[in-house]
């Protein structure tokens, strides 16, 4: 796994949001887990696939998150697609809150990764891409690729 800047560790990312969505903003939070799960999640068993995160009660929840079964848990293990808390300040979620209640955003993780030995997510706040926008990154992506190819292919 990738060890970016400050001692942290990448330990997933959703590149769908980043396809789907205009990031706007983004914020770090942290994640309210049992201890099979920070285990589950050390071995690379999270995925967001059609996770997303919603506002309910003054408080933030992961949806959709799938973290695997501890493989070495035994019944007491965890269950795998439940929702889970997010731990912000609450002015923090009241700013949120308020652009996704106010301006038709939506907020969805972007990536998983440990700081200083705690699993933290960051979330983006993103309006979601119409179709033209969609062919224009892959577009886009087309190009950087072939370009990659082609500068692989002079330097040989």
């Amino acid at each position: 796994m990738a060890r970016p800047e400050g001692g942290e560790r990448v330990l997933a990312t959703n590149r769908k949001a980043f396809f789907q969505y205009h990031v706007l903003e983004r914020a770090e939070a942290g994640i309210a887990l049992s201890g099979t799960e920070v285990k589950s999640i050390r071995e690379g068993g999270l995925s967001f696939s059609d996770s997303y995160v919603e506002l309910r009660g003054g408080e933030l929840f992961l949806v959709g998150c799938r973290i695997a079964p501890y493989s070495h848990g035994n019944q007491m293990n965890h269950v795998p697609e439940r929702d889970r808390k997010l731990l912000l300040h609450k002015r923090e979620i009241l700013k949120l809150g308020a652009k996704v209640t106010g301006k038709g955003l939506t907020l969805v993780p972007l990536r998983a990764y440990l700081r200083r030995g705690k699993v933290k997510l960051e979330i983006g706040l993103g309006r979601g891409k119409r179709a033209h926008d969609k062919r224009e990154t892959i577009k886009r992506r087309d190009i950087e690729r072939e370009t990659r190819q082609a500068l692989r292919e002079r330097n040989r």
